[in-house]
């Protein structure tokens, strides 16, 4: 019987696993993972969960039934030391050894951590995982004023969870705008009024310095000498591939694992999906490292096929949303090469979406506030449809007839 061993127990490993058994795979699965947790949802953890409209139970993605009944052995809260391609084991801190025939790198990403005088104090948090979370969350009913660094999806949402328990809420962010590496500035002035709109103070062109307290957080030190009282802060300053196993062990790595279209490594029995790769996109035309669900669930079944021995292409346009108060951002494509961008707005519903083309043909769409037309949207961006400003302005155009 042949052996898979999956290394990582987010996204894309439980939809790596989903799509093995859907297709039947015989072998034996092992589920290797170094929370203590069964595998669970890590978007809702700066939604719903920190803002008490998710339970812990709502976040898991199988119950443990589904593993027994399965016959998928669990390996959590256990760290890999090691990986050995050629006599294909893994070796574990524990000491303990694991065979495998194929062996599937589902390792995600971390946290970028920051280095400043104060970084030991107490109430500082990074969030990634359920325990982060659930510290956070404990910390957050007892403090009155939140600091956040960073500007981009997850402390805008963590802000409005914060803002929406009447603490005074300050983002500081090194750029001149919010989210400015992912949207138009239009977006970006449209969420920082929103914030501003609910008290969320920001301040721009500035970066943290130092963190002063006692024992806990007591203030802010920004870069520009300003101060700024905190009882917790909270840091999002982006992600890192988590590659580094799979480097040692000799997989070729830069800035992720770097796999083919059909998730394959450098190794014909080692793969790898999900956050940690860096993989090629055919109708982009390029090589791209992606932090999103769409692409760990559509990555883990292209690994699942490979595994199978029936290759399937992955070529995917990338997706993205955000839920910021009551306002849903979603986004299609990677608008970073467009020579025009066009706003289509329903100013009377307070939903209004930018379209980005290139010489005339669509590559993406941000929506705010209208789901209905962004899935018609994600069409569009697939299929690079030709279109002109006048036609995405002109509201009585029905988007589904570019389809037609």
């Amino acid at each position: 019987m042949e052996n898979l061993v999956i290394i990582g127990a987010g996204q894309s490993a439980v939809q790596c696993i989903t799509t093995l058994q859907k297709e039947g795979y015989s072998g034996s699965i092992t589920l290797v993972g170094d929370e203590e947790h069964l595998p669970y949802q890590r978007p809702p953890l700066s939604k719903g969960f920190l803002e008490d409209t998710i339970n812990k139970e709502r976040l898991y993605f199988k119950k443990l039934e589904f593993f027994i009944e399965n016959k998928i052995q669990l390996k959590l809260g256990t760290y890999v030391e090691g990986v050995n391609i050629e006599d294909q084991n893994i070796a574990f801190a524990d000491g303990g050894k694991l065979d495998f025939d194929k062996l599937v790198f589902a390792t995600g990403s971390r946290v970028r951590k920051l280095d400043f005088p104060g970084n030991n104090l107490g109430a500082i948090h990074y969030l990634r995982g359920l325990d982060d979370a659930e510290s956070m969350k404990s910390d957050m009913e007892n403090s009155k004023n939140i600091v956040i660094i960073g500007a981009g999806y997850i402390g805008l949402e963590v802000a409005a969870i914060a803002s929406k328990k009447n603490a005074s809420v300050t983002v500081i962010e090194m750029a001149d705008r919010v989210m400015n590496r992912t949207v138009d500035p239009q977006i970006s002035e449209y969420y920082k009024n929103l914030h501003e709109s609910h008290g969320v103070e920001f301040q721009f062109n500035n970066s943290l310095k130092e963190i002063v307290g006692s024992k806990k957080v007591e203030k802010v030190i920004c870069s520009d000498g300003a101060e700024i009282k905190a009882d917790m802060v909270i840091i999002g300053a982006g992600i890192l591939p988590n590659v580094e196993i799979a480097e040692e062990a000799g997989i070729n790595c830069e800035n992720g694992i770097i796999v083919d279209e059909f998730a394959k490594t450098n190794s014909d029995i080692v793969f790898a999906c999900g956050d940690c790769t860096n993989h090629p996109n055919k109708l982009l035309k390029r090589n791209l490292r992606l932090e999103s669900v769409h692409n760990a669930m559509e990555q883990a079944k292209t690994a699942a096929y490979s595994v199978l021995g029936n290759p399937v292409e992955y070529n995917q346009i990338p997706w993205f949303w955000s839920d910021q108060y009551d306002h849903k951002l979603q986004i299609v494509g990677l608008s970073g090469e467009h020579d025009a961008v066009t706003i289509r707005e329903h100013i009377e519903e307070s939903k209004f979406m930018l379209f980005y083309t290139k010489e005339d043909k669509l590559i993406a769409v941000d929506s705010i506030n209208n789901p209905k037309e962004f899935l018609i949207c994600r069409k569009l961006v697939a299929n690079k449809v030709t279109i002109k400003p006048e036609m995405i302005s002109d509201l009585k155009m029905d988007l589904n007839d570019l389809i037609r």
